[in-house]
């Protein structure tokens, strides 16, 4: 099976460093196969023996904590999902660029209520919408000044998350 992890937080401002290189590693000493990365934000493809995606993100977690010294959130699909999460993209067409399309990956689905408190704070600049566990996100007044730029998302509402743009998105599902 081909799998994607998803980092949150590494290599972005200067927080939580780790190469690429040493990362990679970490994942062959799993025992993972045909390991690739994508850009210095904690992208990676893999190969691995069917399991749940559970039990996989846990086995990443506790091995960067091991090798790395740092604790660090991941999310993980089998890497065939990432196509439907394009397919399923709410806001396809409504944006400019990649940089307004944003999906947020969570490691479970949000309750019903959070879910729609979250898309009733959409406004015309900043549009959100849940589908199994991503939030697509439309921001076209740009990521800084937004709930998802603030870390509002993850203090309001109390999920694990992790974004990616929607150029990334697209290449996760060729990695």
């Amino acid at each position: 099976m081909r799998y994607v992890a998803l980092l949150r937080g590494i290599n972005v401002g200067g927080n939580t460093m780790i190469k690429m290189e040493e990362l990679r590693k970490t994942f062959e000493a799993l025992g993972f196969e045909n390991v690739v990365s994508y850009i210095n934000s904690g992208n990676l493809a893999f190969d691995a023996k069917k399991s749940t995606e559970e039990k996989i993100c846990t086995k990443i977690e506790k091995a960067i904590e091991k090798d790395f010294g740092k604790p660090v959130k991941v999310m993980v699909r089998e890497q065939a999902s990432i196509a439907d999460v394009l397919d399923k993209n709410p806001f396809h067409g409504a944006y400019e660029t990649h940089k307004q399309m944003h999906v947020l990956f969570m490691k479970e689905k949000m309750p019903k209520e959070k879910r729609e408190q979250l898309e009733a704070a959409s406004t015309e600049q900043e549009k959100f919408e849940v589908i199994d566990r991503e939030i697509y996100a439309l921001l076209k007044g740009g990521m800084a000044e937004s709930l998802m730029g603030r870390g509002l998302i993850e203090k309001q509402f109390n999920v694990s998350i992790t974004a990616r743009n929607w150029r990334t998105v697209e290449k996760l599902a060729e990695l």
